[in-house]
């Protein structure tokens, strides 16, 4: 059954072709070399487009700490999973979203891996993708133990030839068509997002953390190409000086048309200036595991509902509950639900009938297949490795 409100996903002749697989990988000595058939997938809608970092995320789990210098510790718990720009792309995909992205993948076996994941499991577009021959992909190693983790990140620089530098220029020349995109405002928009929202795309942008804590509130002008901002609340009150996150919100509703405010265990919080409603919700009562990637997760569930035409607290309910059933897993893109497990959580008795009331209107959009299998046959990836 296609969602209501979302436009069904389109036939692709071939959605996982690599383009240059077959020896026409990027080389980062020599010019950038691109197939004729590389524009194929751009004649296709979208629903979200993105560009970034995709990292080789394995996380161990059931550790009772970090092992000491000289000694070895063993687990059972060992997943493996696309990480970086790949957390919100797979949360996308999995509610339905037809999600592009854009991003270079190396030509070792993890990028081999993160590629054949992306595509032909979690239905992520990599036709504007690239792999780069010689370098090695960016990979991280996270600990989690009690109610902690550590980690250990390997990443090395792309190499700085004009033909890798310039991997993703022509998008601003030929942006793919979507509905929207989502950027991240730490650096100035991107060219190809602002030629995507002359083009009509909505732009959805969110900011990390500022390791320089000086919180330039230069950052702030770049909402002036931003038509969706969701920020957590203490880069909110951070960058514009406040106290509260309510007053956050506030100032920064002055800036961009829609604003969302994440306050994590205490819910969200919103104003649409477009269309004067401003929200609270709640976030979703539940034993929280790994929060990492939940920000990730909450995004991909606000832009559906807002490709969706939902009223803004309908959005932001929906968004917390797509975060509320991610952090009961471990990590980013392993934890982000499928709509097999937002069906199945109505059944399992975790929270009280009038919680599950608030939530009644995302019944509809749950496929009918999804609806038959129950809480005993949910659909959601399991870690590769184990």
């Amino acid at each position: 059954m296609s969602t209501p409100g979302v436009p069904p996903r389109p036939s692709l002749e071939d959605p996982c072709a690599e383009r240059g697989q077959a020896g026409e990988l990027l080389r980062s000595d020599g010019p950038l070399r691109r197939e004729p058939s590389a524009r194929d997938l751009a004649a296709h809608d979208l629903d979200v487009f993105l560009t970034g970092q995709v990292f080789m995320d394995m996380i161990f789990t059931g550790l009772p700490g970090l092992p000491p210098p000289g000694t070895e510790l063993v687990t059972d718990g060992l997943g493996s999973a696309p990480g970086g720009i790949a957390n919100i792309a797979v949360a996308m995909s999995r509610l339905g979203l037809r999600t592009g992205l854009a991003a270079a993948f190396g030509d070792d076996m993890f990028g081999a891996y993160l590629w054949r994941t992306l595509c032909e499991q979690e239905n992520v577009s990599l036709g504007w993708s690239r792999r780069v021959a010689g370098w090695s992909t960016p990979v991280t190693v996270s600990l989690a133990y009690a109610a902690d983790r550590s980690m250990v990140t390997f990443n090395r620089p792309l190499p700085s030839s004009a033909a890798v530098t310039g991997l993703f220029d022509d998008l601003a020349d030929e942006p793919p068509r979507a509905a929207t995109c989502f950027v991240d405002i730490d650096r100035p928009v991107p060219d190809w997002a602002l030629a995507m929202r002359r083009a009509g795309a909505l732009v959805f942008a969110d900011l990390g953390w500022d390791p320089t804590e000086t919180w330039s509130t230069d950052v702030l002008d770049r909402l002036d190409h931003v038509d969706v901002f969701l920020p957590n609340a203490v880069e909110a009150m951070a960058y514009t000086r406040t106290a509260t996150a309510g007053d956050a919100l506030e100032a920064l509703a002055e800036r961009v048309p829609v604003v969302v405010v994440k306050q994590g265990s205490r819910g969200a919080i919103a104003i649409d200036s477009g269309t004067g409603e401003r929200a609270a919700a709640p976030a979703l009562p539940v034993e929280a595991l790994d929060p990492t990637g939940a920000g990730d997760v909450f995004a991909a569930g606000f832009v559906f509902g807002t490709l969706a035409g939902w009223p803004l607290g309908q959005r932001l309910h929906f968004a917390n509950l797509c975060a509320g059933l991610s952090v009961r897993h471990h990590s980013g893109s392993l934890g982000a639900p499928c709509w097999g497990e937002i069906a199945a959580f109505g059944e399992t008795g975790e929270v009280a009938p009038e919680i599950l009331e608030q939530y009644a209107f995302v019944v509809p959009y749950i496929p009918e297949t999804e609806l038959d299998r129950g809480a005993d046959s949910v659909t959601r990836a399991e870690p590769t490795l184990r």
